[in-house]
């Protein structure tokens, strides 16, 4: 459920642009405590002139990724939520995989961008994140993984 103008808005604006090239599920639910991965996005249909009109969310969107954006600087708190929404679906993955008798490799989990207007360079460190100078020297985004 979305509670927020923002969330649905850009719940809206993901789900518009990632549509052609893929799968998006709004408000996943996550297993253990019910929380809501924002936007849970499966790639599906490569266009690689759509993907390049998108730009730096085209490359983010190469592969199975989850998006969760925050229209307020995000806290250290909402990070380790996010975090933990990661770990839970990566459990979910697994006993999916033992169900299907198949081999789990955390190569298939997806790749998990944080999307704030700003972030200090103190918590960017915190939590290991790397800049890459080929997404722009703007630290709003970050990806977070295993």
């Amino acid at each position: 459920m979305t509670r927020f103008i923002h969330d649905r808005f850009a719940k809206d604006l993901l789900t518009e642009l990632l549509s052609p090239i893929g799968t998006v599920n709004i408000g996943h639910d996550v297993t253990a405590e019910v929380r809501e991965i924002d936007v849970y996005f499966i790639p599906s249909t490569v266009i690689p002139e759509y993907s390049a009109t998108l730009g730096l969310l085209g490359k983010m969107a190469e592969m199975t990724a989850i998006f969760e954006p925050f229209r307020n600087p995000v806290t250290v708190g909402e990070v380790i939520s996010c975090m933990s929404k990661l770990w839970d679906l990566r459990g979910e993955l697994e006993r999916q995989a033992r169900r299907e008798n198949t081999r789990y490799d955390d190569a298939n989990l997806p790749t998990m961008w944080i999307l704030t207007p700003t972030a200090s360079k103190a918590m960017l460190e915190g939590f290991g994140a790397i800049p890459k100078p080929e997404h722009g020297s703007r630290a709003f985004i970050f990806c977070l993984g295993i």
